[in-house]
């Protein structure tokens, strides 16, 4: 048995956040990271290759899993904003989360991100004229770091990391036992680690065994939501006035038809669609780069309904599951299907597709008809939401425009936490997406480094050091 002062589970967002302020702090605690995924530089998903087209469901996921979580190749936006993306507010106050996230943003330009842009709503005329049509859209500001420059970043801030804390990748921890007072130990199938604090930060893919671990425990937790809807793709032109100004537009709009809410999610200026693996379920996804040599001709975004459950049925992640499962079986992955063709009920054929004005990013997506896969509800406040964008926007609407489905967002059933996210053990913390506080690297991050500086804080206090 080895022990350690503090161990983590995950080297995502919060859990790398957390080391890097550990590390910045000169701890002189013994800190375990414990990541189930590859080192990043090992990071490669088969689908790279041209000799394979589609997901052969590897044992750990480089895209989903590794030293980065799943924001590793994402395209980079931190939100900082509390107005969505989590409920950090909710635990630290407003200015507290807002300081910590313009700290994150400053830590990223000092690792690499320097000269990457930040924009912001603030004076933008964008939402006078969006209330015009009942659209709403949300205050941020927003640094767009791009793929490629956020996996420079996240090299550095590894690398910086990795003389000052113990990284085990490629290891999977099977179980978390309270085994006294102040002592934990966390299971390996080849170790156990005994430590004074537990903190998991498992990340969005690791949600599902989040959840499974604090049941185990007896840590409360309280049903959250799922997203269900479509990656939607357009020429760049049509959206280039929007993203140009503000870049991530969260515009929410709530249909009188269907009583449902949609909204736009993960915008990609000049991006591209990519399939994402979660727990072998395929879905839509999209990611875009800073380079402008590596810019496509098209803009994507989501399109989500939030669903909420109670009785007689409440697992809202199964639900969003059964919907990914379905259009999986029929599309063999990820569906993708013309505006006009959904409309007017058609199935999408390659050769309809081949014909699109709109050329698809993602070529390994499969055409078919998505209302086979989507509730009827849902899809009838999208498609109500893109006309109604199409008057803000002209040309959202048109015929040839691309749908990828479905894209889900599971969200972790919210683990009880204190004001300092430690559940009711003493010594047991979780942080980040995976505790269903937060759904976004701005907030993820920021909790990680409000948690190493409380941990550092109860050290230096224990030892008697001021």
């Amino acid at each position: 048995m080895k022990k350690y002062d503090i161990v983590f589970v995950g080297l995502g967002a919060a859990g790398l956040f957390a080391a890097y302020e550990l590390t910045k702090l000169k701890t002189l605690q013994r800190v375990l990271i414990i990541e189930k995924g590859r080192e990043l530089k090992k990071r490669r998903c088969p689908i790279d290759n041209d000799k394979v087209k589609k997901c052969i469901n590897c044992k750990s996921c480089s895209i989903m899993s590794g030293a980065g979580g799943a924001g590793a190749f994402s395209d980079g936006k931190y939100n900082i904003t509390t107005a969505f993306g989590g409920d950090i507010k909710n635990y630290l106050g407003y200015e507290k989360s807002m300081e910590l996230m313009r700290y994150v943003d400053g830590v990223n330009m000092d690792m690499g991100g320097s000269g990457c842009k930040k924009y912001s709503t603030a004076g933008s005329d964008i939402k006078a004229e969006a209330l015009k049509y009942d659209l709403h859209l949300l205050d941020a500001e927003v640094r767009h770091l791009g793929t490629d420059k956020n996996y420079v970043i996240l090299s550095n801030i590894i690398e910086y990391v990795g003389s000052s804390v113990d990284i085990l990748y490629e290891t999977e921890v099977t179980d978390i036992v309270r085994a006294g007072e102040s002592c934990w130990q966390t299971v390996t199938e080849e170790e156990v680690y005994e430590s004074s604090k537990v903190v998991i930060a498992a990340g969005r893919s690791g949600s599902a065994w989040a959840s499974k671990i604090c049941a185990g425990l007896g840590v409360s937790q309280r049903d959250n939501r799922v997203d269900i809807g479509v990656r939607f793709e357009c020429p760049a032109l049509i959206w280039d006035h929007i993203t140009d100004k503000v870049y991530e537009s969260k515009i929410i709009y709530r249909s009188p038809v269907t009583g449902c809410t949609c909204r736009t999610f993960c915008m990609n200026r000049h991006g591209y669609v990519v399939t994402e693996n979660t727990n072998g379920i395929m879905t839509a996804n999209g990611h875009s780069f800073d380079d402008p040599a590596l810019a496509s001709d098209n803009t994507n975004f989501a399109l989500l309904v939030t669903h909420h459950f109670t009785e007689p049925f409440d697992d809202s992640n199964a639900y969003g599951q059964a919907i990914a499962k379905l259009t999986n079986a029929l599309a063999g992955g990820v569906m993708v299907q013309r505006f006009g063709d959904l409309v007017a009920n058609k199935r999408s054929t390659r050769k309809r597709i081949s014909e699109s004005f709109t050329r698809p990013t993602l070529e390994a997506a499969e055409p078919g008809n998505l209302a086979l896969a989507i509730p009827k509800l849902t899809l009838d406040t999208i498609i109500e939401m893109i006309y109604q964008l199409d008057k803000l926007v002209p040309g959202t609407a048109n015929f040839d425009n691309l749908l990828y489905g479905a894209e889900v967002k599971f969200y972790n059933s919210m683990a009880d936490v204190d004001g300092n996210f430690e559940t009711a053990h003493k010594g047991l913390f979780i942080i980040g997406d995976c505790s269903g506080t937060t759904h976004s690297l701005s907030q993820a991050s920021a909790e990680g480094v409000y948690v190493a500086r409380y941990l550092e804080k109860l050290f230096l206090e224990g030892t008697g050091i001021r």
